[in-house]
């Protein structure tokens, strides 16, 4: 096949259409502090203006890849990108909890439709040699572009104010759908079939109670019966929605490609590496502002070096990863990840916090174009936009779940009673990254490049 002589121009927009979902976890972090004055939110809800969008982003995903097969990744893609650019409208114009939350939740639908339409025109846009490189610049705008959002939340934070972090995202939206309806090809369905609605309300749902046990244990406690109602809930709700994948004729995916050793490394690193990435800057956005009285704008430009970290591990990478394999690499950067959060872990100031998460943010590059190259590298034409959709869900709940445990965990230091809140959270996320250094060690494959392999 005669590749697209626009590809390498398509791909750009694909990916500033992909850096505004991923800027919608990170600007809006940042903004947070002043968000919460202004409309009057508690903690919960703090952190639900961060997880109800990332929720619905991911619980959706499985569903928005499964339509990208069946009627088209370009129209999917436009319809995502619309549908994302009027609810960011709606989220910047709330004046209340509840009309941001459903712009939020919007929003959500609409990335969930956009994200796996964009990475299955990725795939089928480029082989070979091509598709890594390709990979490594997808991988870098969006691990690069979560810390360039923290950047850039402080930036319109304290120039013209949150609402503006919504609002940037309707001009830039509406050009790249004008861009790519000219440039697009159009690309026939790669299957035949139904929509799974039942199984994607099962998982969102599932989800949903977890997330929910997750934030609201750090005002009931851990222990408690509600919290271990709702964990149960969850995980009686995923194993309803892997039997109805094995009942239904039109599944939204085949769960067996979780046993692909390739696909569930990809799948655990993306999860891990979102996790830490979130918790990060969840993290330092309320210690940079709250303990230590920063504004949005300074706090905004000490997390320019660790955007710079980002990008630049996720390009090596992309570069390292057909030579070295996934495996070492896995392991190096869950290991960067661990030592970098182990820092303010042991001597909480702001020297120490900064390099800190520099040293990890450099650890969750490396991850984020692993588990990429590792989870699509092998998957068949007809599988990508599934196999697109798995990555992107994992990606999703890892935000989530790194939301909601850090904000429990740390619920002391953000509600601005005492810094151990802060010491908790660190240690945390470096424990958690520790014993992902084991799990990636065990479970990526040990060839020099399987795993890596793009298939031809």
């Amino acid at each position: 096949m005669t590749p697209h002589p626009l590809r390498w121009r398509i791909l750009g927009f694909l990916g500033i259409a992909q850096l505004m979902l991923i800027l919608d976890v990170t600007v809006v972090a940042i903004a947070l502090p002043s968000l919460g004055s202004d409309l009057g939110l508690s903690r919960t809800a703090l952190t639900w203006t961060v997880s109800a969008y990332t929720l619905t982003f991911g619980g959706l995903m499985l569903l928005g890849g499964r339509i990208a097969d069946l009627i088209g990744a370009k129209r999917v893609l436009l319809a995502g990108l619309l549908i994302f650019t009027g609810a960011s409208l709606v989220a910047g114009l709330a004046g209340s909890a509840e009309v941001l939350l459903g712009g939020r939740i919007a929003q959500g639908v609409g990335a969930a439709l956009l994200s796996p339409a964009a990475l299955s025109l990725v795939i089928g846009l480029f082989d070979g040699d091509e598709r890594n490189r390709a990979l490594g610049v997808w991988s870098a705008l969006g691990g690069g572009g979560a810390a360039l959002g923290v950047l850039l939340g402080g930036l319109i934070t304290a120039g013209p104010g949150w609402p503006w972090v919504f609002f940037v995202n309707v001009p830039v939206g509406l050009i790249i759908t004008a861009a790519l309806t000219r440039m697009l090809p159009t690309i026939k369905p790669n299957a035949h079939g139904r929509v799974d609605v039942l199984g994607a309300a099962l998982v969102t749902a599932s989800t949903a109670a977890v997330i929910f046990a997750l934030i609201g244990a750090g005002d009931r406690g851990w222990l408690t019966a509600t919290t271990g109602l709702l964990l149960l809930a969850g995980a009686i709700g995923y194993l309803l929605f892997v039997w109805w994948q094995k009942r239904t004729e039109a599944p939204l995916m085949d769960v067996r490609m979780l046993a692909r050793r390739p696909v569930a490394t990809g799948t655990f690193l993306i999860l891990l590496a979102t996790a830490l990435m979130v918790a990060v800057f969840f993290l330092g956005t309320f210690y940079f502002q709250g303990a230590r009285g920063f504004g949005a704008l300074t706090t905004g430009l000490l997390f320019l070096p660790v955007a710079v970290a980002t990008m630049l591990s996720a390009q090596l990478t992309g570069r390292l990863i057909g030579r070295l394999g996934a495996r070492p690499l896995a392991i190096a950067g869950t290991a960067i990840a661990a030592v970098g959060m182990g820092i303010p872990a042991v001597k909480l100031e702001t020297a120490a916090v900064l390099a800190g998460v520099v040293i990890a943010a450099a650890g969750t590059g490396v991850l984020f174009v692993v588990a990429s190259a590792t989870a699509l590298g092998q998957v068949a034409p007809h599988e990508a936009g599934i196999a697109s959709g798995i990555v992107s869900t994992f990606h999703e709940f890892g935000a989530s779940l790194g939301a909601a445990v850090v904000s429990s965990v740390a619920a002391a230091g953000i509600a601005g009673s005492t810094l151990a809140g802060f010491e908790n959270g660190f240690r945390t996320v470096a424990v958690i990254a520790a014993v992902g250094v084991v799990v990636a060690a065990a479970l990526t494959p040990t060839g020099p490049r399987e795993g890596a392999k793009v298939s031809a």
